[in-house]
């Protein structure tokens, strides 16, 4: 069943919150990822507002969906996520990325409630989740595996490794969604380490593939709805985003992938959200 309209308003709802709690939060510390974790905010919105099948209150529940972040300096949109669900309150987002909290610059699965897998090194998550994958199989758990990855990211190659390996076992209750949002640290991922047709290289690992607009609550449902479909394939939904999105001055720009929000920077982009 497809996401209802009313649903499909509460998540972007939600989404245009998490944007601007997300950039007070980073201005206030004067450190952590915002072209990331923006390029990824309805991605993971769906997914845990909807789509994924867990219990804040049994966070260790065996029989569960797993979600692994590979693209970890994403972890504010992740963390404002998990406290939406209820992993722990509201008011930890503010201790984000300060000394002792629970909430690091990258998810840590000893310390912060509902996370799968600490990630951070690029190209750990879709192995790890891979590996998830096939142990879940091979309990009788009838569960999926979430992975979200980076375009950076898969530059790395342990992830063609994994990608390999999972086209071979038939994993297909393994299901990666591609923040493709075009842009890494340094640059374009054209500049930095062009990657060709992205889709095609996939398909070619043995996966299935989805095309998806990354910014649609709808066409988002609508992939991994048919993602849930796929037997004997593990699945790419292709998602493209753009880096920084809901903010015209970060939009596409490099430089937003780490850099610390300014006064001016911080005001002009609470106008551009609608926050007097």
């Amino acid at each position: 069943m497809y996401i209802s309209e009313a649903k499909t308003k509460e998540i972007e709802a939600l989404c245009h919150t998490f944007r601007v709690e997300l950039i007070k939060q980073l201005y206030s510390i004067q450190t952590g990822h915002p072209g990331g974790s923006l390029s990824s905010c309805e991605i993971l919105t769906v997914l845990y507002q909807y789509h994924l099948q867990i219990d804040p209150a049994q966070p260790s529940m065996v029989d569960r969906d797993r979600c692994v972040l590979g693209k970890g300096h994403a972890a504010p949109m992740l963390y404002l996520n998990l406290a939406e669900r209820g992993y722990f309150p509201k008011s930890d987002f503010l201790s984000l990325r300060q000394l002792g909290s629970h909430l690091q610059g990258h998810p840590c699965m000893n310390h912060t409630p509902g996370v799968d897998i600490s990630t951070g090194p690029l190209g750990l998550g879709i192995s790890a989740g891979l590996g998830m994958a096939l142990g879940m199989k091979s309990e009788g758990i009838n569960k999926r595996v979430y992975v979200i990855l980076g375009d950076g990211e898969i530059q790395e190659g342990i992830v063609w490794e994994a990608a390999m390996a999972a086209s071979k076992f038939k994993t297909d209750n393994l299901i990666a969604i591609l923040d493709n949002n075009g842009v890494q640290l340094d640059g374009t991922v054209e500049e930095v380490m062009p990657l060709g047709d992205i889709s095609a290289k996939w398909e070619a690992f043995g996966w299935h593939v989805i095309e998806a607009n990354g910014h649609d609550i709808v066409d988002l449902d609508r992939a991994i709805v048919e993602a849930h479909q796929v037997s004997e394939k593990p699945v790419l939904i292709n998602a493209r985003t753009i880096k920084g999105k809901g903010i015209s001055f970060m939009e596409g720009d490099h430089s937003w992938h780490g850099k610390p929000i300014s006064k001016d920077d911080y005001y002009k982009a609470l106008q551009e959200l609608g926050v007097e």
